[in-house]
């Protein structure tokens, strides 16, 4: 059993370095960096990950990149590699299979289906309900 005071310093430095990722995501961004910024070890975040988080630091990473990816392609006109440039990747092709991994399909699969859906939407809104 673990003491309380080990699990709460677990608990901040989760909750520290989702914090920098969320804010960062698109930055080259590497648990050794992160764990000096945060006055900790590697091991000390990978632990954390592990028993908080229930991850790692390169999954959760890769989620908040992929999910970032998701509103870009649905909500912006931006070219799926410069979608992927604003997430943090220099490799369309390891983009796409992140991304893939993520959501199950390509990005742009993954765009057409949301201006579809968006579409719908609209149309749904103007035409008048029957009551």
């Amino acid at each position: 059993m673990k003491r309380a005071s080990t699990i709460m310093l677990r608990q901040q430095l989760f909750e520290e370095v989702k914090a920098i990722v969320e804010v960062e995501y698109g930055d080259e961004l590497g648990l050794d960096e992160i764990a000096h910024r945060v006055a900790s070890s590697r091991r000390q975040l990978q632990r954390a990950f592990a028993e908080i988080g229930h991850t790692t630091f390169r999954e959760y990473l890769t989620a908040v990149r992929m999910d970032n990816a998701a509103q870009l392609l649905a909500e912006s006109k931006l070219t799926v590699r410069d979608v992927a440039n604003r997430v943090g990747y220099r490799q369309p092709a390891q983009f796409a299979k992140a991304f893939r991994r993520r959501h199950g399909e390509a990005p742009s699969e993954y765009r057409a289906q949301s201006l579809t859906l968006r579409r719908q939407g609209m149309t749904a809104a103007v035409v008048p309900q029957a009551a």
